[in-house]
């Protein structure tokens, strides 16, 4: 499970987070350095930093090269937290050795932010990993379809299932609405489960008509009893359970093709190792 951090209703992934954050230190450990040893290395460590976040993303949207080509546009979009933080950091690490080898004053600026950096990722990934979350099931709550019938979401233990939380009012859950929708439409080996947030049906059928979207398995949850089961308080959220029924993996954040690509590879390794427990 991606871990995230939780400010009040906003609900952020921690992996970016930490990418960010190791950056930041970088940086702030370069201009120290630079300062203490009289050489002007801000651009250079700023450039450093420039670098691997471009080559952190680049190396993302090369991985899922097949999903992003189809909307070449998503590549800018790094609102979706695509990132290949290993990626990223080889490449600033061998741009800072490049940089001084042609301006030999720049080699402890340089090495202090690489360094840095490098540190504050692989430390921040260990702690993350030391983590150990409560298991996650698909929980026996009871929902309702659109057209009134009662549904246990524990139902779809048995095949794989990707499980939206959104509102129509939200705006990156209606960003995410049609890769989702285009998800289902091309998996039918996997379980979408659409869970509103709140809303009436007249409202949700409303928006699902205006849209075209023609989605299946759409729930209300009128009570937001989904969002304290999975202890999510942000809008959108994904999460990717495996045929047994635990959550493999989580996506807090509009979803692109290439970041759903991701979690349903994920999904799809996790859940060829598990048993399929016939829906009850």
């Amino acid at each position: 499970m991606n871990p995230t951090l939780q400010i009040g209703p906003l609900a952020l992934p921690m992996a970016p987070l930490l990418f960010l954050l190791a950056a930041a230190l970088g940086l702030f450990a370069g201009k120290r350095i630079g300062v203490r040893s009289g050489v002007d290395a801000d651009a250079a460590v700023l450039a450093v930093l420039l670098v691997g976040l471009a080559a952190a993303r680049a190396g993302f949207v090369w991985e899922w090269r097949d999903a992003y080509l189809r909307h070449p546009l998503d590549i800018l979009d790094i609102r979706d937290g695509g990132y290949a933080p290993v990626a990223g950091m080889a490449a600033a690490c061998l741009y800072a050795l490049l940089r001084v080898q042609r301006q030999r004053t720049l080699r402890n600026p340089l090495a202090a932010a690489a360094l840095t950096m490098l540190v504050a990722w692989v430390a921040g990934t260990i702690a993350i990993g030391s983590v150990s979350p409560n298991a996650i099931t698909l929980p026996p709550l009871r929902l309702h379809t659109l057209d009134g019938h009662e549904l246990r979401l524990s139902n779809f233990t048995g095949r794989p299932t990707v499980v939206n939380l959104w509102a129509s009012w939200c705006p990156p859950c209606r960003r995410e609405m049609p890769v989702l929708g285009r998800a289902q439409a091309a998996r039918p080996d996997i379980d979408f489960v659409f869970i509103n947030q709140g809303e009436t049906p007249a409202r949700i059928l409303r928006y699902l008509q205006d849209e075209n979207l023609g989605l299946r398995n759409v729930l209300l949850d009128a009570a937001g009893t989904a969002g304290r089961a999975f202890d999510q308080q942000g809008l959108p959220a994904t999460l990717f359970f495996d045929a047994r029924g635990r959550l493999v993996s989580e996506r807090i954040g509009a979803l692109s093709e290439g970041t759903l690509a991701a979690g349903l590879a994920q999904l799809g390794s996790m859940s060829a190792t598990a048993t399929a427990v016939p829906a009850q």
